[in-house]
């Protein structure tokens, strides 16, 4: 497979571009993103077979399970980093290997309803709490220990919306190159 497939079927909808500035209408698009995905992610999911769920997305890539369970892990941390920055002064965050959690018993092989289940509990908690922010609020960040860098939390909502739709694009594209949709 070429690289530059291999790309795109990584990164269909392209990697993160971060903006120079951003606007409150920004902020309030990821935020619908985020409202939106829960729902969206499972209509999309929910009709699968236990065989199309456990199909990868992308050759070496995670199966569709992974993928749901790895999505509610994921954003579960992003959560849990918002509310630290909210009430600690820049703290470092804990970072974790979502490869080596995607590898766990429980990705592989749960029924995705527990996690499509947690992402709709989680995301209905986390826009409430992004809806109330003040600008001061937005302005806060916390340091991601891999890169050292100090990431604001108006620039997390939107890496955890694109990471919404960067998923649901792996999902999506594997079913319609399979004719499943």
């Amino acid at each position: 497979m070429e690289n530059q497939e291999l790309e795109q079927l990584r990164y269909p909808i392209g990697r993160f571009e971060r903006p120079d500035t951003i606007t409150k209408a920004q902020i309030e698009a990821w935020i619908k993103v985020l409202e939106q995905f829960p729902l969206r992610l499972e209509a999309l999911v929910k009709p699968l077979s236990k065989a199309q769920l456990d199909t990868p997305y992308r050759p070496g890539g995670w199966t569709v399970r992974q993928v749901v369970h790895h999505l509610s892990d994921s954003h579960h941390h992003s959560y849990t980093r918002f509310k630290w920055a909210l009430t600690e002064d820049k703290p470092v965050i804990k970072a974790y290997n979502e490869a080596n959690w995607a590898e766990l018993h429980d990705s592989k092989t749960a029924l995705i309803p527990m996690s499509l289940e947690h992402l709709k509990a989680l995301h209905y908690k986390l826009v409430y709490l992004l809806k109330g922010l003040s600008e001061a609020q937005w302005n806060k960040s916390f340091i991601h220990p891999e890169t050292n860098s100090e990431v604001p939390l108006k620039l997390n909502v939107g890496i955890y919306a694109w990471h919404s739709n960067h998923h649901y694009a792996h999902i999506e594209n594997l079913l319609k190159r399979n004719g499943w949709i």
